[in-house]
């Protein structure tokens, strides 16, 4: 039984470089892993951050369940993680001396229970997109060559 993937931050991959990644639990109400298993989620502005020894997932968008009655969820309510105590000082302290940010990568289901992707990200420069675009570019070029040689025999 594998991971079911439900949402991706193809955004994350593009804005930032990934240096480290971690796995971490997601405390949810009711109606949130119905919304989550319905694949009504957006991880597209989310960030985490460590707050007094806690961390937390500000700005994941899950939709309301349209079944839902007055105990509905708040769509982009702040979240707390379900870490490991090594891990959040590890997380804490290479936030504040490297000058890295926290983002979700991937949200996914393991044996019924959401969990989250979380990476350490440095932010890419303008340059730094340029040259990987360019990279890109390239590759896509050299092996364009090399199909045509190879058909060419």
């Amino acid at each position: 039984m594998g991971d079911d993937t439900i949402a991706l931050n193809r955004r994350a991959r593009h804005e930032f470089t990934i240096e480290d990644s971690f796995e971490a639990g997601i405390v949810l109400t009711g109606t949130e892993i119905k919304s989550i298993r319905n694949r009504k989620v957006s991880l597209a502005d989310a960030y985490a951050r460590i707050e007094h020894g806690e961390a937390w997932l500000i700005g994941l968008h899950i939709a309301p369940w349209e079944t839902g009655n007055r105990y509905n969820h708040e769509p982009k309510r702040t979240r707390k993680l379900l870490l490991h105590r090594a891990q959040i000082d590890e997380l804490l302290g290479k936030t504040k001396s490297k000058g890295l940010t926290i983002v979700p990568l991937r949200l996914y289901l393991t044996r019924g229970k959401a969990k989250l992707e979380l990476g350490l990200a440095r932010g890419k420069t303008h340059y730094d997109r340029r040259r990987e675009i360019a990279d890109r570019d390239s590759k896509r070029e050299i092996e364009r060559e090399l199909a045509d040689a190879h058909r060419g025999r």
